[in-house]
């Protein structure tokens, strides 16, 4: 028995093949357009597609070529009017397996299903490998072409800047690095340049000995002292100010740094990789990042696509996730319900990777079956897709307004939805509007507001 999707707009026509297809034993799900078959095929795992080539929305080929490019094995069936020959040819050139032309006979289309499924390799019970690296999990081939990326990396000494949105994974790209490299005995340090105030990060990097501030008791030593050997993770390097730029490219530089209070220069062997959520060479251009310090980070780039560009992996980090918090929260749920992966996949994910950890997290908390159904699932509705967060309409009358308070009750609401997006956790609320650590604790502070914690 093979799975079997069918996308034609024709009503009589998916009726025909389903009735067909499953009298031959095989399992059958229809889709009236492309648009529709392409979310069915992201969210169930099928053997074998059957489109018709002309249909409204996305047509036949665009959805062979949106398949191809995540299943380059997948048996793909195409359907064309009788007549058009051209559109078959380019559907062939595209990767389809064979054509029928309409009106065909029923042992005809028998024959050529029977022929594609059982040619090697066709058969989508056979995924694409899905590459799974330190809680990273993908078949997406973006994703793929990174990790082969790491694996080339890895073992080399280069300093690494990774770029892309929040929770998209980057502290686990890093992490595979190190784990891949001579360094992976020695520590690997992590710090949040945006997380620790500008008076306290020279401390914080380089420690400070006796007598150095008050307050400083006894010698301390800094996260780079720490980490020698190892490897030092620059989370956020965006938000470091410029003080801490200049220092820090002496250290990349001259490989050597000064404890706080201190004349003694102490030598420091370390592999750097930085991560940012910001664009640095538009801060660059604003003047808010040193462009020497840049290229000293930037030997190698990464940019980690966002979950929104990657739909292909959400069923599979979904159940990756599923079974993950099933073992830890000791809950007997293993499965996701086809109503509840649709909603998922349509999903925007504002918050990436770790919003849909967090998700399945609470389903499964909250789940009294052993399956996560659309009710468990608790989605941001403002950030669904197709939805815009509503912004309130101002019109200014002869009478005028007061635009420092309508502009603040605007602020407040989007603190508010930020940290009932994050669970009330400052640190992701303020990624959500990118925002430092501090602004968010301070605005917090403002407008008085409750449920969050550090």
């Amino acid at each position: 028995m093979a799975k079997i999707l069918v996308a034609d707009d024709e009503l009589s026509m998916r009726e025909f093949l389903k009735i067909l297809l499953t009298k031959e034993g095989h399992e059958v799900i229809c889709a009236v357009d492309g648009e529709e078959a392409l979310t069915l095929f992201q969210s169930h795992p099928c053997d074998l597609l059957i489109s018709d080539i002309k249909m409204t929305k996305m047509g036949g080929l665009e959805l062979l070529g949106k398949v191809k490019e995540s299943r380059p094995n997948m048996a793909v069936v195409m359907i064309t009017a009788y007549g058009s020959p051209e559109d078959a040819i380019t559907a062939m050139n595209a990767g389809a397996y064979d054509y029928l032309t309409k009106p065909f006979k029923v042992e005809e289309i028998k024959t050529v299903i029977r022929n594609a499924l059982s040619l090697p390799g066709k058969k989508a019970a056979e995924e694409p490998p899905a590459g799974i690296f330190n809680n990273l999990v993908s078949h997406s081939p973006k994703m793929l072409k990174i990790f082969n990326l790491v694996k080339q990396v890895g073992v080399t000494k280069t300093n690494v800047l990774i770029s892309g949105e929040s929770g998209t994974g980057k502290e686990l790209i890093a992490r595979a690095i190190h784990q891949l490299s001579l360094r992976q005995g020695k520590p690997f340090v992590t710090i949040n340049c945006s997380a620790i105030p500008d008076n306290l990060m020279e401390s914080e990097l380089f420690g400070y000995v006796k007598g150095a501030f008050t307050g400083a008791l006894a010698n301390k030593k800094g996260l780079f002292e720490i980490a020698h050997g190892g490897t030092v993770f620059l989370d956020e390097i965006g938000d470091l100010s410029s003080t801490i730029q200049v220092k820090l490219l002496r250290v990349i530089q001259e490989r050597e740094f000064i404890r706080v209070g201190d004349t003694q220069t102490l030598a420091v062997d370390v592999r750097l990789i930085s991560a940012t959520n910001k664009d640095l060479e538009q801060e660059i251009i604003q003047g808010r990042f040193r462009e020497d310090l840049f290229y000293r980070l930037n030997v190698v780039h990464f940019h980690l696509p966002p979950l929104r560009e990657r739909r292909e992996d959400i069923p599979l980090l979904a159940q990756y996730f599923l079974e993950k918090f099933s073992r830890e929260l000791g809950k007997d749920v293993h499965s996701i319900s086809s109503y509840a992966l649709e909603e998922l996949v349509k999903y925007n994910f504002p918050g990436n990777i770790r919003e849909l950890e967090n998700i399945i997290e609470r389903s499964v908390a909250l789940e009294n079956s052993n399956i996560v159904l659309p009710d468990s699932l608790v989605l941001s509705e403002y950030k669904k897709e197709g939805r815009k967060t509503e912004i309130p309409s101002f019109q200014l009358t002869p009478g005028g307004l007061d635009l420092e308070k309508e502009l603040g009750e605007l602020e407040k609401e989007l603190l508010q939805q930020a940290l009932q997006l994050s669970n009330g956790v400052i640190k992701k609320a303020a990624e959500l509007l990118h925002l430092s650590f501090r602004s968010m604790r301070w605005k917090i502070k403002k407008y008085g507001l409750k449920g969050f914690k550090d």
